[in-house]
């Protein structure tokens, strides 16, 4: 499948922004069963200067700077991405979760795909003992990683609502679980804090979904979204995935296929948020964001 993506970011401020420094990460990852075709990035006003680098997880940023004043920040990223990943495995495959655990505490290698860094807390994601409990009850002693951690997927879309007012960006994790409720963003951070706190090797995986009309309606412009879901380390035996990693999406309690395309993979939210930084300004800011997720043979 061969995707056409375009993602637009629109900032209005009520007063003039004389300076700004931002962090962009919308570039789609090579690898994870898809490859990038082509990718672009149009900035309106044009940036001072534009610095892009790949940080140790592989995902390329671009950090901009703007230093004339400007009342409207756009950024329009634009890319086709071909995307084909491999069945997943049978619910109940791979090793005992215990054996899991163990040969990534094992495992000697620190290359960014590795599980030693997503085995433990992170900035967004602490570990809860609440979390954990939870999360526990999908594990009984011997059963396999991967049919645990379907499990868990499951429950959380059955037992969590999903509320855009529930939470913001910065609510925690702690809070978002109290509440049963909030978005992909919410939903993905309690599993993996319930997976690691299992000593189970969780990433956060930022991208996006593609979305179905309705039958008989047209696809409305801009009416996709960005999403975030889990990737669980289940050791090299499971049978899927690249080095042992496959995708688990608590949101839609679905395993990761074609659907999704991947941006980024980090710890959690912090390490890949799509755009981030600062502006030197007084008043208020006005945020709209638009993403279009269509399959070439659909835009035929």
């Amino acid at each position: 499948m061969i995707y056409s993506l375009r993602h637009l970011t629109t900032y209005r401020y009520a007063r003039a922004v004389r300076f700004a420094r931002c962090n962009l990460r919308l570039r789609p990852r090579d690898g994870e069963g898809q490859r990038v075709l082509e990718s672009a990035l149009h900035v309106t006003p044009t940036p001072t200067s534009r610095l892009a680098r790949r940080d140790f997880f592989g995902l390329d940023t671009l950090t901009l700077t703007l230093d004339e004043p400007h009342r409207e920040f756009t950024v329009e990223a634009v890319s086709r991405v071909a995307v084909e990943r491999p069945a997943p495995p049978p619910p109940e495959a791979g090793l005992p979760w215990e054996a899991v655990r163990a040969a990534a505490l094992a495992l000697p290698s620190l290359g960014p795909d590795g599980p030693a860094h997503f085995q433990f807390r992170s900035q967004r994601v602490p570990l809860e003992p609440a979390v954990t409990d939870y999360a526990r009850a999908s594990f009984p002693p011997g059963r396999s990683a991967y049919g645990g951690a379907v499990e868990l997927m499951q429950r959380i879309r059955d037992d969590f609502r999903f509320d855009a007012k529930a939470t913001t960006v910065s609510t925690p994790l702690a809070e978002a679980f109290a509440l049963r409720a909030g978005v992909c963003q919410d939903f993905t951070h309690v599993m993996i804090a319930g997976l690691r706190g299992l000593g189970l090797p969780a990433a956060y995986v930022s991208g996006y979904l593609r979305t179905r009309p309705p039958a008989g309606r047209p696809r409305l412009r801009g009416a996709d979204a960005s999403h975030a879901w889990v990737a669980l380390w289940c050791g090299p035996e499971t049978g899927a995935g690249e080095g042992g990693w496959i995708g688990l999406d608590p949101t839609n309690a679905c395993v990761v296929r074609d659907d999704h395309i991947v941006v980024a993979r980090g710890r959690d939210y912090a390490d890949v948020a799509p755009i981030d930084g600062m502006v030197a300004s007084a008043g208020e800011q006005k945020l709209t964001v638009e993403v279009d997720v269509i399959p070439e043979d659909e835009a035929a």
